[in-house]
């Protein structure tokens, strides 16, 4: 397994200070959010992602893919009635697959809570069957860019549709593509009553990416969550891809944050070797 991190951490800072300090921590990738990138995602262009790989590679990181899809624009949705809306997620969504393509971007993790929240009016079971048709079109274009799209079950108090890995799994196999997998959040999985490790082995199949975090917003190591079990089934799945920490809470500041997440890591998964 490699080391990656989210680059949301540090606001505001150049994309070389992220860098900077990624590659002094140890790690070997990075998960960009697009709405870091410009105010309006939509501008990003071919000519940004060249940049962006050159100053990553420049520090001997690589750009593992994009996360927090849907951030912006805001009115984005993928299970609402709209069909306007669902049609701009889409469309915005297949011009990201570009982008992640031209970035060597291999993962688009599909979380964006407040872009798939079902109304009370809506019915379920048609609001997924939208969502899907949504989905499968972006998987399509990231497939033939290289890229997988990875669907983010996320925890209730974030949304009220997809909340556990299992329903995750169900509507990977509605989208029916090789484009479309699952992915897996510990503070998102923390929400579930099956045991993290369990979900793991669950879900062997079908995910392709692993965020690293705890409940308490925080990195790996910093909450109540012990990574021991996890890591143990992570290694019993044959799980070799990235361990992406993806944190909620800055306080600590985003050096801090790296350096003891991936510390904290290496330390478990080498007390298993």
């Amino acid at each position: 397994m490699r080391f990656a991190i989210c680059n949301e951490h540090w606001g505001n800072e150049p994309f070389e200070k992220v860098c900077e300090d990624a590659a002094a921590c140890g790690y070997q990738g990075l998960e960009l959010a697009p709405f870091t990138l410009k105010e309006d995602p939509r501008e990003l262009t071919l000519a940004d992602a060249t940049r962006l790989v050159r100053i990553a590679h420049s520090f001997g990181l690589e750009i593992i893919g994009l996360h927090w899809l849907l951030t912006r624009p805001t009115w984005m949705h993928i299970t609402t009635p709209d069909a306007v809306l669902r049609r701009d997620a889409m469309r915005f969504g297949q011009n990201l697959a570009r982008f992640c393509g031209a970035l060597g971007g291999k993962v688009m993790v599909w979380g964006s809570p407040k872009a798939r929240n079902l109304l009370p009016e809506w019915d379920k079971e048609e609001a997924t069957k939208r969502a899907a048709e949504v989905v499968r079109g972006v998987a399509e274009v990231a497939y033939e860019n290289g890229a997988t799209l990875a669907m983010e079950p996320l925890g209730r108090k974030e949304t009220n549709w997809m909340n556990t890995a299992a329903e995750g799994i169900d509507f990977c196999k509605l989208v029916d593509h090789p484009g479309c997998k699952l992915h897996l959040d510990v503070k998102a999985m923390s929400d579930e009553p099956t045991s993290i490790p369990d979900i793991i082995r669950n879900s062997k199949e079908w995910f392709i990416h692993f965020h690293t975090n705890d409940p308490n917003l925080l990195g790996p190591g910093m909450g109540e969550v012990k990574y021991e079990p996890i890591i143990a089934a992570l290694n019993e799945v044959g799980y070799d891809g990235w361990l992406s920490t993806e944190v909620f809470d800055y306080t600590l500041g985003p050096k801090v944050i790296a350096e003891r997440s991936i510390e904290y890591l290496k330390k478990v998964i080498a007390a298993q070797k």
